[in-house]
């Protein structure tokens, strides 16, 4: 089984295609596995596809103590320099895309490009009251699922995010049984990240100093608040282009994964 050490924690990764390096970024309650669709809708034809378990998720190791977002962009920073080479192309999804995000503001020189699929970054619409309205059941939500992880019930847990806050009414049980057990076993997790309280912040001003190319993408079946969140990235990146996945939600990689893949591909090859 491949293990990447660093920051004391051992991730699993797996490689795959050959070509320049992309690496995905998997968002909470899953793992690596979550880009298989897009991996076998051949995007692997034309890059070296590298995707990992993040910390806490799955066959990677679970570090006690309380987890920050800084070391999930410190594992993508060694992930990219060992297993790379840089600069590499990286495609993150949710809260993956705000770990890569976060990294970029840091160490742009690591980015080849960066592709973005709605990152929940809630603080940098914290000023915007239409956004902030719209938000208010989501949070009410993610409010009631932190509860039943603390409690112990991380299936119902699991089921109400997906539900309520990821996927939409009834997409529970559409999942296969693989995936509905990896949105359990990965609850607590999630939990840590929301414990971090600079989980949803971005060095703005950082980020603007970015040359690399950046896609940011939106499904048309997700909450309107997330189109605000990729103005303001828009904003702080002139260069930035925009793609709209039509009837996609929140994984297009998941569940539109030729889609995805199309837009991706015509992006990544256009650098």
């Amino acid at each position: 089984m491949p293990l990447l050490r660093t920051g004391g924690v051992a991730l699993y990764y797996e490689v795959v295609g050959e070509g320049e390096p992309l690496v995905f970024v998997h968002g909470s309650w899953t793992d690596h596995t979550s880009w298989q669709p897009a991996i076998e809708a051949d995007i692997r034809a034309s890059f070296q596809v590298i995707s990992y378990d993040r910390r806490g998720h799955s066959r990677s190791e679970v570090v006690a103590g309380q987890g920050r977002r800084r070391q999930d962009e410190d594992d993508l920073q060694a992930l990219i320099e060992q297993l790379g080479p840089a600069p590499a192309h990286v495609a993150g999804n949710s809260f993956g895309a705000i770990i890569t995000l976060g990294l970029a503001a840091r160490r742009p020189d690591l980015f080849r490009s960066i592709t973005v699929h709605e990152p929940p970054l809630l603080t940098i619409v914290a000023d915007d009251p239409d956004a902030m309205e719209e938000l208010r059941p989501t949070g009410a939500s993610i409010d009631a699922a932190l509860a039943l992880i603390r409690q112990g019930e991380n299936q119902r847990a699991a089921r109400l995010f997906v539900e309520e806050v990821a996927l939409g009414p009834g997409m529970w049980d559409q999942l296969p049984g693989p995936v509905q057990d990896t949105f359990v076993r990965n609850a607590p997790t999630w939990l840590d990240e929301q414990s971090d309280p600079g989980w949803a912040t971005l060095d703005i001003d950082g980020l603007s100093r970015c040359t690399a190319p950046v896609l940011l993408t939106r499904g048309t079946t997700s909450p309107a608040w997330f189109t605000t969140v990729l103005d303001r990235l828009a904003e702080a990146l002139p260069q930035a282009q925009r793609h709209t996945i039509e009837g996609a939600g929140h994984m297009p990689h998941a569940t539109h994964p030729q889609q995805y893949v199309a837009v991706l591909t015509r992006f990544l090859q256009s650098r």
